[in-house]
């Protein structure tokens, strides 16, 4: 410990490279882990919402429902005539007076489809069905936009493990050539070691230590560079957030989150370092 506060600017400088490196997967992983949260809290039921036309009879739309009860698909269906649609709008606040003065019902009756399966192709193939189906003017894949958001979950969850795991070889890579530079600077007092007996485990353990305090150092530069990215960035999101009448915000790491990134940029601190040390003790040989 010692050792390393002696070298304070050259520890401060490996602590930020560091902390960068792992700011930037950690910091990707709170974005995604509070998208995530968003869509889960939002509607993707698998269902669909099939508009009769506006010419269509209310038979036509009931014999529909009837049919679709009776498909091994189907999971449920909910039947909304479009006079309740129009008392649901009239109840809507401050559309009282637009549907006044309508004169007339535009909205068509409507089914709400649900789907047993939740595969998207059983979705997407009923609604293809649905939609040409008589007196059918539009089939609707509902929480379309959920789906496509889950599915850009998954792709920048895969880019963060590829991203994450290039930074972890770079992170390895410091920690090998900062203890590589301290067993150069430190080859005498090694010598010196082995002469009077010391074992090769004796030498090392030192070393190891200081990867080790290296990962831990950067872990809480990247925690200070993830939050403060994190308040700028809610600065502007809650604002957009509550123009749809929400709170969401991104979430800052969890307790467990935090823990599990300092040990492995520990680990991977320390296995850098037992790289280096391995490698280049067995070079000092004592004359």
């Amino acid at each position: 410990m010692r050792k390393w506060l002696a070298q304070r600017a050259a520890a401060l400088l490996n602590a930020l490279a560091l902390g960068v490196a792992l700011a930037l997967p950690a910091g990707g992983y709170a974005v995604i882990e509070s998208l995530q949260g968003l869509s889960t809290r939002s509607t993707i039921d698998p269902q669909l919402s099939v508009f009769m036309r506006t010419d269509a009879t209310p038979e036509a739309a009931r014999q529909l429902a009837a049919r679709l009860r009776g498909d091994a698909r189907v999971h449920r269906v909910r039947l909304v005539t479009r006079e309740d649609a129009l008392a649901s709008l009239r109840g809507t606040s401050g559309l009282a007076d637009v549907v006044a003065a309508l004169g007339s019902n535009p909205l068509p009756d409507t089914l709400v489809v649900s789907v047993a399966g939740s595969g998207d192709g059983v979705l997407d193939e009923l609604a293809e069905e649905l939609g040409r189906a008589p007196g059918v003017a539009l089939a609707q894949v509902d929480a379309l936009w959920a789906r496509r958001l889950a599915a850009l979950e998954r792709v920048g969850r895969l880019a963060l493990a590829l991203v994450a795991g290039i930074l972890a070889v770079g992170l390895v890579a410091i920690a090998f050539n900062t203890i590589r530079l301290q067993i150069l600077t430190q080859r005498e007092e090694i010598e010196v070691s082995k002469l009077i007996g010391a074992t090769d485990g004796f030498i090392q353990r030192p070393f190891l230590y200081l990867g080790l305090l290296q990962g831990l150092s950067g872990v809480l530069i990247a925690l200070a560079l993830v939050w403060a990215g994190l308040v700028l960035m809610n600065s502007e999101v809650v604002g957009l957030a509550r123009t749809y009448g929400s709170d969401f915000r991104l979430a800052f790491l969890s307790l467990g989150e935090a823990i599990a990134l300092a040990s492995i940029a520990g680990a991977l601190g320390w296995f850098g370092a037992y790289m280096s040390v391995s490698r280049y003790l067995r070079e000092i040989q004592p004359k």
